[in-house]
């Protein structure tokens, strides 16, 4: 038998259970976190899934168009390129080369804005507006034409790609979380929270923070989806990963050769690129829609 209630309580959601259910709500978003979710597999585990090495050539399975055409094979379902090499097996192992280089690229130029805009969006007078100025600086340039002249001087390479994009990508973060501090910084509740006592430690995690998340989780969607097309630009333009690299960008510029008779070479790869870019951009607009209601 149910316990008989007397009294009528109200249940009220947590703010991360009321984000939760506005972001389920909106079917796109929904779809797009779930395709965010089967990238992360491929991933983690496309190494595991992909049937051949992304370097193996066959010399007798050169050009074989994808498995739905007359003349593809099954062995190889998403065809071959002029090597010989399997399309479906590059792209899982590509998935940890754009997808998981992006979120490590992305993690760690957030580890540092976080850190640079956390302490200039504290500080006040002539140290936050010279920042503030520089800042504007570096964004008017894209990160893109940053990448590439940080790759100028470092030289081609994965790893030069890592600190090229990573470096790109930091003033962002830092321009957002110190604007959105500093925002925070002239409101009432900030003043109120400092005559109860509570020092610029406590200030900052415990009262200002709760109010910049939302900032912080927007702007780190946009800047995955930057990162992913800032590294497949790069090995597009050769500046990047090198050949036989299976990088998705690095997979376009190789197939650009054989576009007329081989087209699937530069469309996969291409679809990949576009499906990963639409994932994470559905996501972060759920997000930004989400996040919305929860604040005002």
């Amino acid at each position: 038998m149910p316990r008989i209630s007397i009294y009528q309580e109200d249940h009220i959601p947590s703010p991360s259970r009321r984000l939760w259910e506005a972001f389920s709500a909106n079917p796109f978003a929904l779809a797009g976190f779930w395709a965010v979710i089967f990238l992360l597999i491929i991933a983690l585990f496309g190494p595991l899934i992909a049937p051949y090495s992304p370097e193996m050539q066959d010399p007798k399975a050169m050009l074989l168009p994808p498995s739905w055409d007359p003349a593809g094979t099954v062995e190889h379902f998403l065809g071959t390129d002029d090597l010989g090499r399997d399309i479906f097996s590059r792209l899982l192992y590509g998935a940890q080369l754009t997808f998981g280089m992006a979120l490590l690229i992305v993690a760690t130029a957030l580890g540092l804005g976080f850190v640079i805009g956390a302490l200039s969006g504290m500080t006040r007078g002539l140290k936050s507006s010279v920042l503030s100025h520089l800042l504007d600086a570096l964004l008017s340039i894209p990160s893109l034409l940053m990448a590439i002249l940080v790759v100028a001087v470092t030289g081609p390479g994965l790893e030069n790609i890592f600190w090229a994009v990573g470096l790109a990508l930091t003033p962002q973060f830092v321009r957002a979380i110190h604007q959105a501090i500093h925002e925070e910084l002239q409101k009432e509740y900030v003043t109120a929270a400092r005559l109860d006592g509570a020092n610029s430690l406590q200030i900052f995690w415990y009262v200002i923070m709760p109010n910049v998340w939302d900032t912080v989780i927007i702007q780190t969607t946009l800047a995955i989806s930057a990162a992913i097309l800032d590294i497949a630009a790069l090995g597009f333009l050769g500046l990047g990963a090198q050949a036989p690299s299976p990088e998705w960008g690095a997979m376009v510029s190789q197939g650009v050769d054989n576009l007329l008779i081989a087209p699937w070479l530069v469309t996969l790869p291409g679809l990949a690129i576009l499906f990963t870019v639409l994932a994470i951009n559905l996501v972060g607009d759920g997000l930004r829609s989400a996040l919305t209601p929860i604040r005002n």
